[in-house]
């Protein structure tokens, strides 16, 4: 029997999509950290680089929103060709910016533009595979849940290659070998992205009058959860590195992240395996206690070994949750507009991880050790908890999928 990634991928156009959103959304884990490392190398300022990469980040989670409006009105390709160019643009400027040592805001004003013009591949391969499988009448369900699953894992692979890359060319190759190679692989992998038109779902175009309105019943809680899910992210990677820091042990910290990253990357790849869940907002609610009741050992375990271990069973529930959460919004958003309901779930993520990074930066500078920064994410996912267990699916109305 062929494997359910086997039959996902053999269907017309999906695997070319598929690689091409992998390559097209590097950027998202290396511009940021190559940014950090060139500037600090550059001005030995941790501070001014901090500033300018949050320049970045922020750019690119405030526009998602209005990128995917854009797209769900006009089409992947117009929206995503422009997008693409606006980065190539934007990268190029931000080196010119920071080789020619300029002074504040223009190394920031360079940052948005590229961060406001990255192109969010993530949501569009992930709309494009809605449109694909979507369809009940014609494709088994369990083949969305396993292209979603498989999704989730490529995200995963992406957080893991991309800062050890970004890491390697800008130390080994050139200072500049990490922004440059970030732009590269978003602008040239959106723009054979935007050439892909046979896999781009079609735009639904709508009567006259107003929008059909997101439905802020499902949409609002899932971002709030989001919001908290990013919190933990944020969290957990500054408290990670002081707790190895910590005890003399720096060198682990990369490893540590990057097992936690590998347990998501398995739950993922289990995930696609098994059939879709009849109750995703169940399956939402479990992956959210399982997330968080992960952090309980971790805010008392002293031995870094222990430490690995927790972070690896925690990370098998982060694939489930964001899994679920992009279900949710599938399955009670207009069809017209899931790319730009997808984009709000990604800026919760972004938006709530300043916040946890610097809340667990606080509280491990003022705390007895370094891991009780756990509390940060331990809290956030509390909240996140709360929010869906109180979440109540309203009626489905069918016309929201036309």
């Amino acid at each position: 029997m062929a494997s359910p990634y086997r039959v996902v991928l053999s269907r017309p156009g999906a695997f070319a999509f598929s690689a091409t959103g992998l390559v097209s959304r590097l950027p998202l884990s290396m511009l940021g950290l190559s940014i950090v490392v060139v500037v600090a190398g550059r001005t030995d300022s941790y501070a001014f680089a901090g500033t300018v990469s949050a320049a970045y980040v922020l750019a690119a989670a405030a526009t998602a929103p209005l990128q995917g409006r854009l797209i769900d009105t006009w089409g992947q390709a117009r929206v995503l060709t422009l997008w693409a160019l606006g980065f190539g643009t934007g990268v190029i400027l931000l080196v010119a910016a920071i080789s020619g040592d300029l002074a504040p805001p223009l190394p920031h004003l360079a940052a948005v533009l590229a961060g406001a013009a990255t192109p969010q591949t993530g949501n569009m391969v992930r709309a494009r595979w809605s449109h694909l499988l979507g369809d009940p009448s014609t494709t088994d369900p369990r083949e969305l849940n396993t292209a979603f699953a498989l999704e989730a894992v490529l995200d995963e692979v992406v957080f893991i290659v991309g800062p050890v890359l970004a890491t390697w060319v800008t130390l080994q190759v050139h200072e500049f070998a990490g922004i440059a190679l970030a732009g590269v692989a978003g602008t040239f992998g959106s723009l054979v992205l935007a050439l892909q038109h046979a896999t781009a779902p079609p735009v639904v175009r709508r009567a006259a009058g107003p929008r059909v309105p997101l439905d802020r019943r499902v949409l609002v809680p899932v971002v709030v959860a989001s919001i908290g899910i990013g919190v933990i992210f944020g969290a957990a990677e500054v408290v990670v590195v002081a707790l190895t820091q910590e005890q003399g042990r720096p060198g682990l910290a990369g490893v540590m992240l990057a097992i936690w990253a590998a347990g998501s990357l398995g739950a993922g790849v289990v995930l696609g395996l098994t059939p879709a869940p009849p109750d995703v907002v169940r399956r939402l609610r479990a992956a959210l206690v399982a997330l968080t009741l992960s952090f309980v050992p971790l805010t008392l375990l002293p031995r870094l070994e222990w430490v690995a271990v927790c972070l690896f069973v925690g990370g098998a529930a982060i694939s489930p949750t964001l899994v679920a959460a992009v279900h949710l919004v599938r399955e009670n958003v207009p069809a017209a507009r899931l790319t730009e309901a997808l984009s709000w779930t990604t800026l919760g993520l972004s938006v709530g991880v300043a916040p946890g990074a610097a809340l667990s930066g606080w509280v491990v500078d003022h705390a007895w050790n370094a891991s009780a920064g756990f509390l940060v994410p331990l809290v956030a996912g509390v909240v996140a908890t709360g929010v869906a267990l109180s979440f109540r699916l309203p009626e489905r109305s069918d016309a929201l999928r036309h």
